[in-house]
């Protein structure tokens, strides 16, 4: 059993939005808490999701649909039945900052659904939550495009 795991993320992307987000994660079941800071956004909410696949090679695009390993309807962070990617909202202020503090249950740093290796997206609109009604809305959150992305990484302990 791990005493505690840290992940990092460095999110770059084709528009001005950058940020680094850390991970971490007391044990092999406890949640998980994500903290950092994303620049350069619009004023207001974004889409924040773990996507699939780790690759960036394609820019965001190659990251692939949201990490959904149990095939469930895309929902917001609360609902009981979600992607395991679906964090919800990050809020941007007036100049474009967006501080992170999460707790989720649902993420883990471990086992065979660990996000360790897989990519961060934040989106250009807000996610709906699955609750939108628009026919992107159960996949996707209707959150738009993907402004900025990093493959989540294994982190030291000690930092």
């Amino acid at each position: 059993m791990a005493c505690g795991v840290k992940a990092v993320c460095v999110l770059k992307g084709d528009s001005p939005v950058t940020g680094t987000v850390h991970f971490s994660q007391e044990g092999e079941c406890g949640p998980v808490c994500i903290t950092g800071e994303l620049a350069g956004l619009t004023q207001g909410l974004h889409g924040f999701h773990v996507h699939e696949f780790g690759d960036n090679t394609n820019g965001c695009i190659s990251a692939g649909p949201h990490f959904n390993p149990f095939n469930c309807d895309h929902a917001g962070p609360t609902d009981v039945q979600r992607h395991v990617g679906d964090l919800g909202n990050v809020c941007a202020d007036e100049k474009g900052i967006a501080k992170l503090l999460i707790k989720d249950s649902v993420i883990s740093l471990t086992g065979q659904n660990s996000i360790i290796g897989r990519t961060m997206v934040v989106h250009a609109d807000p996610d709906d939550l699955g609750k939108g009604g628009h026919e992107l809305s159960k996949t996707t959150g209707n959150a738009g495009a993907r402004v900025a992305c990093g493959v989540i990484g294994i982190a030291p302990i000690n930092k």
